[in-house]
């Protein structure tokens, strides 16, 4: 059994949790599924191109904010369609004027384009609607929450295993390990990244959008919180971001550390997770993933 085949067939037994246990257990799943779907959604993209992206919560919290506006007037799935629909059309907008950028340029662009929209549903809410947030009233169980990012993790993975086979899987590794050759060869390496970016910026706002239900009230500094941005980097990094299910190794570690981190240090917990993220960087550069492959490759 492959290691992909083995764990959708762990994502298929995790989904009985719900009729088992429907406290903390379940509240913890739906934590650990949110970042799993996140990390593997960033890492779909920043992965074989390379371009780190601080973007997350801009998608995120798109997501979450479309189900705070439309949740009420429109049937659940299509709300999580038009939430879609508006992270591709925004990553499309951006895409193009941006992904040409690289390096601590790319870097700083998306960590202002997530400060950006929160300013802008900031300003709305105050000047326009009247008011700093919005309460969420939709009928979704934490149950269906939790179903509901399982999927999306299981189709997230299935469709970054035929992207690595897939002739845009190729010309993306072609773009990060060197951009120019790449455009030698005949690859259209705009269309190409923007193409990865608006499909992982697909799933982060589907996730904000499934996420959404969980609370009751949404305002810009929970739905566009930048410090979900820095935490999603830092489990795909940990987890290794070259294999398809490095980001799931960092997932589940870093998830429980940061719980236990903002429990019992909340007003330390910035600082912390810095120190997390330099650990992860200078210990393990290549993520756990790529530790097991070298260590897979070393003569017995």
């Amino acid at each position: 059994m492959t290691a992909l085949a083995f764990v959708l067939a762990a994502l298929a037994a995790l989904a009985f949790v719900p009729m088992l246990e429907d406290g903390f257990w379940l509240a913890l799943g739906i934590n650990l599924a949110q970042y799993a779907v996140l990390a593997t959604a960033w890492a779909m993209f920043s992965g074989p191109t390379r371009f780190v992206s601080l973007a997350t919560s801009a998608f995120f919290g798109i997501g979450a904010y479309t189900v705070a506006v439309l949740g009420e007037v429109l049937p659940w799935p299509v709300v999580l369609a038009v939430a879609g629909a508006i992270g591709v059309l925004v990553s499309l907008l951006v895409g193009f004027a941006t992904l040409r950028l690289s390096g601590v340029y790319f870097v700083v662009f998306t960590f202002g384009l997530a400060e950006l929209i929160r300013q802008l549903v900031t300003w709305f809410e105050v000047n326009v609607a009247g008011s700093i947030g919005r309460y969420v009233f939709v009928d979704v169980t934490q149950a269906a929450i939790y179903w509901q990012l399982l999927g999306l993790l299981a189709v997230l993975l299935v469709l970054g295993a035929w992207l690595r086979r897939s002739r845009l899987g190729f010309a993306l590794r072609v773009i990060g390990e060197d951009e120019t050759v790449a455009r030698h060869v005949g690859v259209d390496t705009a269309r190409v990244k923007v193409a990865l970016f608006a499909l992982s910026s697909l799933f982060m706002a589907l996730a904000g959008a499934v996420m959404a239900p969980r609370w009751t009230y949404i305002d810009p500094a929970i739905a566009f919180n930048p410090m979900l941005s820095f935490q999603v980097l830092i489990m795909a990094l940990l987890g290794g971001v070259t294999a398809l299910l490095g980001p799931l190794l960092g997932v589940i570690p870093l998830a429980l550390l940061f719980e236990v981190l903002s429990a019992n240090f909340p007003n330390h917990f910035s600082i912390l997770l810095g120190a997390v993220f330099l650990l992860v960087v200078y210990a393990v550069p290549q993520g756990v993933a790529g530790l097991l492959a070298r260590l897979r490759r070393r003569p017995a």
